[in-house]
């Protein structure tokens, strides 16, 4: 299996044409591939491009543990910059099909800056699928470091 390996704000991915490879993934293939300690370690796979209808490409988004994403920002900003690289993309917008529908891509000042549009951000549980009453979904954590973590 060829992929190329890139990483966006500590998120790393591989990305996989679908082109180089003979079989489709099932979930338990993508969480060894994806493992940390005995995979190639990846926060996921990133399948495209493939041909799209609606847009100029579209993309198949995997998680470590094998589910399809519908977005992923990091992960469409590795997957613009890898259309840049291999010469797909110029400083123009583009349009990328996801399962969480479609998403406006820029590469720009020769590939250093990566934008993408994901649309608007909710936490308002009407519009994230979670059970429960409506109310806003927002998960604070709270903690103590050890002060011996920080001293030399």
């Amino acid at each position: 299996m060829r992929f190329v390996k890139y990483q966006a704000i500590g998120n790393d991915y591989l990305v996989i044409r679908p082109t180089d490879i003979d079989v489709s993934f099932d979930r338990t293939q993508i969480q060894r591939i994806c493992h940390r300690n005995y995979g190639i370690r990846s926060d996921g796979i990133l399948l495209g491009p493939l041909d799209s209808s609606a847009c100029d490409f579209r993309l198949r988004i995997f998680n470590p543990d094998g589910s399809e994403a519908e977005k992923s920002g990091n992960g469409l900003r590795v997957f613009s910059r890898f259309l840049w690289d291999e010469g797909l993309v110029h400083e123009t917008a583009f349009a990328i099909e996801t399962l969480g529908g479609p998403v406006t891509c820029r590469v720009e000042e020769g590939g250093k800056n990566v934008t993408v549009q994901m649309g608007e951000v909710s936490f308002a549980s009407s519009k994230i699928p979670v059970a429960g009453s409506q109310r806003e979904v927002v998960r604070v954590c709270q903690g103590v470091i050890d002060a011996e973590l920080f001293e030399k």
